[in-house]
């Protein structure tokens, strides 16, 4: 950093967003305010309890975070004049919501007349470069995402964090009464009740998402034979890293992550993209870039790349899909009600288990749209990021980039592959675990003696299913068949720019070798 006299990092928060610059850390909702207080990482509510940035690094007792309240394009100009502001720095962000932001920020500085720095990191690659590199298109496969790539060459290594040394000439002004004036605000601040906190299954912060890391990075074998459709949506514990909502957060560079899988991978045999662990962070830069090229991206209407559908409009499936109350899950398909109380209660389920109940909403079997899906997940997933959320609701909902839509996940079959005996149902639907294992997954099939000796009488303290499966799954592949004969085929020729397959599915894929992305020099 250098000498820089004065500093100071604030993040600046409105309603449900932090934007993400180091004048202004970026998270969804108020899941990050958890990172900045420590006392509140013991009292964090239900699933918000993941945290953007830890502030050891920036030696709390030398410098302060300054958070500030109000829209940035009104409390910027008075911080200009007040803290006689020469530099800003900060993150891209490429969802609409912040490019509009980041744009009345840069126009602000240069009015003040103010330096500005924005630099790419929280992507491997830059997205406008990705596209760019496509002849202006957005690539609409994976493998031609991965032919991009590899002309680009490897990502930028991550630099080192600061050390003391890097900030000795730098200091941060504080006043006594800093805490009154920018302090952190509390969770009942932010409309949380700290008596109904959740599990606290995902501590935030930089040092738990480097510990994290580290743990797994120590599993080699494990880490090379990783092979993403292998894991178990319904294991008792994570089959997967859950690292991602460090990433989504801040605390873990993704550059960082893929580095550290690099060395390992370096000389070993190992599994590849897409299935590898390499591999989904390559899919995190596949939807990235796709939300950075397409407009309208989170919507159904205006957006070229995706199918229109003439959704239902059923606001009591949808509360029954997304809601737990009277009962803990009111689909009355277990697995179902299952995941949507692990997601509720944890703010976190499998890549597979939201397979499965996205496809239960939409295509499958309720036939809702996936905006309405996109809207639960960004509420309750602590790793909801804007570009993946709307991107694998459209592929879920064979909406967009995947168009085998006569695949369907049963909501019975599917649980049935990993957990014949149910154990992840009697975990988060205890009132069905005196159920023998032959009707856990069909509680309605049992006999009223057996449902009475488990405790749990269908219809009465458990909900009979709100739609058979076997029937309106046929009928809804012939609707989507309908809209798929509706369906403009010039519009994906117009956005493509070649390469892939459309409609492949995701792990038939092998695109360039990760010894290709890593030893090929970059691009510039």
């Amino acid at each position: 950093m250098g000498r820089c006299d004065p500093w100071r990092q604030v993040p600046t928060c409105r309603a449900w967003k932090w934007p993400r610059t180091s004048v202004c850390v970026d998270c969804s909702s108020h899941h990050a305010v958890l990172s900045l207080e420590p006392s509140h990482q013991a009292r964090a509510p239900g699933p918000c309890c993941l945290p953007c940035f830890w502030l050891t690094r920036f030696w709390w007792h030398l410098h302060r975070l300054f958070v500030v309240r109000g829209r940035p394009t009104e409390v910027f100009p008075v911080l200009f004049k007040e803290w006689k502001v020469t530099r800003l720095t900060f993150e891209i962000d490429t969802e609409p919501y912040s490019r509009q932001r980041d744009s009345e920020v840069v126009r602000l500085a240069a009015e003040h007349g103010i330096q500005v720095i924005q630099k790419v990191s929280n992507t491997l690659y830059d997205t406008d470069r990705v596209i760019a590199e496509n002849n202006g298109k957005v690539p609409l496969t994976y493998v031609r995402l991965q032919t991009l790539l590899a002309a680009l060459g490897p990502p930028k290594r991550p630099m080192p964090a600061p050390a003391l040394e890097n900030l000795k000439d730098c200091r941060t002004p504080c006043k006594d009464n800093h805490n009154a004036e920018y302090g952190i605000p509390t969770l009942e601040e932010l409309g949380q009740d700290p008596e109904q906190a959740g599990p606290r299954l995902y501590p935030g912060g930089e040092s738990e998402a480097l510990c994290r890391l580290d743990l797994h990075m120590n599993r080699t074998a494990w880490v090379c034979n990783f092979q993403k459709p292998q894991t178990e949506p319904n294991s008792l514990n994570p089959s997967t890293t859950v690292l991602s909502p460090y990433i989504k957060f801040g605390c873990l560079s993704v550059r960082t992550f893929w580095w550290r899988l690099a060395e390992i991978y370096q000389g070993r045999k190992h599994s590849n993209p897409p299935v590898s662990l390499h591999g989904q962070l390559l899919w995190r830069e596949f939807f990235y870039t796709a939300g950075a090229g397409i407009p309208n991206f989170s919507k159904m209407e205006g957006n070229p790349v995706c199918v229109q559908v003439d959704w239902d409009n059923n606001p009591e499936h949808l509360r029954a899909w997304s809601e737990l109350f009277p009962w803990q899950g009111r689909t009355g398909y277990p697995f179902i009600d299952a995941i949507m109380t692990q997601l509720r209660t944890e703010g976190w389920i499998h890549h597979l288990a939201r397979h499965a109940v996205a496809c239960f909403l939409t295509r499958g079997d309720l036939w809702i749209s996936w905006e309405q899906g996109q809207k639960v997940f960004e509420e309750l997933l602590l790793d909801a990021d804007w570009s993946l959320n709307a991107g694998n609701w459209q592929w879920l909902s064979a909406s967009a980039f995947f168009h085998q839509f006569f695949r369907i996940y049963s909501p019975i079959a599917f649980g049935k592959k990993t957990d014949k005996g149910g154990e992840y149902i009697k975990k988060y639907l205890p009132f069905l675990r005196k159920f023998p294992a032959a009707y856990i997954y069909e509680p309605w099939k049992a006999p009223r003696s057996v449902q009475e000796q488990a405790g749990c009488v269908i219809g009465r303290d458990y909900p009979k299913p709100i739609v058979a499966h076997e029937v309106v799954s046929k009928r809804n592949v012939e609707r989507m068949k309908a809209a798929y004969a509706q369906r403009s085929a010039s519009t994906t020729a117009q956005l493509e720019g070649g390469g892939g397959k459309k409609g492949a599915k995701r792990k038939t894929h092998a695109g360039p070798s990760m010894a290709e992305l890593l030893t090929k020099k970059p691009k510039t």
